[in-house]
């Protein structure tokens, strides 16, 4: 890699940070992880432990970075679907807002206060999975939100805090619908008995491609809406047109390609 950079990687600890550490770290970048817990495969001094409701750990951490990779939040809704009364609750208030919102908004702050140049956001294909259930596909970048539910309105917020700071901030703002990388044997089941969750699939080794290619393009537009998944196994979800085009990336692999 003859232009190395160096990039703060939040939710650097979770199964797609770890595949986002590993694809960075094998084309040469310099990563800092940000987590709640150390990260495998960092250094200590490049491994973080912070919530993102710690504004100086976080300027700490994004100071001298010519990237920021947010992919740290509360990764869904508790319940879904809801139950009935009582047995009724969410985590909107107690995960989702300090996390996923307050977070966005203060990774943003830091963003705007150290003038670094370029933020990944990590949304999700929850904001348009009406579009999925109805078979409108394949969605595009101009696809209007269809949230799955409170998680995804969280991502509906990310895109449109992304697009306020490229705006009103010059900060070039990638907003990535990610495919599912499972985190578990329970989310592998999941996706193996639907035909729709293989075809939006996301495996570590093409998220980790990804991720190096976006840190590595040499022109970001202003604010754009992208998408990001493995190869389609029964019929085109995502049109990765864009992605392709902005930052020369395609998919390699397809379900179950990385579920190991």
């Amino acid at each position: 890699m003859s232009n190395p950079k160096r990039i703060l990687l939040t939710g650097s600890a979770g199964r797609l940070g770890r595949a986002a550490v590993a694809g960075l770290a094998a084309r040469g970048h310099d990563v800092v992880g940000f987590d709640l817990a150390p990260t495998p495969g960092l250094p200590a001094d490049r491994s973080v432990v912070g919530t993102l409701a710690d504004a100086d750990a976080l300027r700490r951490a994004a100071t001298g970075v010519d990237i920021v990779i947010h992919l740290a939040a509360t990764p869904d809704d508790a319940r879904f679907p809801r139950g009935t009364p009582p047995d009724d609750g969410d985590n909107f208030l107690s995960d989702l807002v300090p996390n996923n919102v307050v977070g966005a908004y203060t990774v943003m702050e830091v963003v705007r206060r150290l003038g670094v140049p370029r933020v990944l956001l990590a949304s999700t294909g929850q904001v348009i999975d009406g579009h999925l259930r109805a078979d409108n596909v394949p969605v595009t970048p101009d696809t209007p939100p269809r949230p799955r539910y409170l998680y995804a309105c969280t991502k509906v917020f990310l895109e449109a805090l992304g697009r306020v700071y490229a705006a009103q901030h010059g900060v070039k703002v990638l907003a990535v619908r990610l495919g599912w990388c499972p985190r578990d044997a329970g989310q592998v089941a999941e996706i193996a008995a639907s035909e729709l969750a293989q075809d939006v699939y996301f495996s570590p080794g093409d998220a980790g491609r990804f991720f190096a290619a976006a840190a590595e393009a040499d022109t970001w537009p202003s604010f754009a809406v992208v998408y990001a998944s493995s190869r389609h196994t029964h019929r085109l979800r995502y049109d990765l047109t864009e992605t392709t085009r902005l930052l020369g990336w395609e998919p390699r692999e397809a379900w179950p390609t990385g579920v190991e």
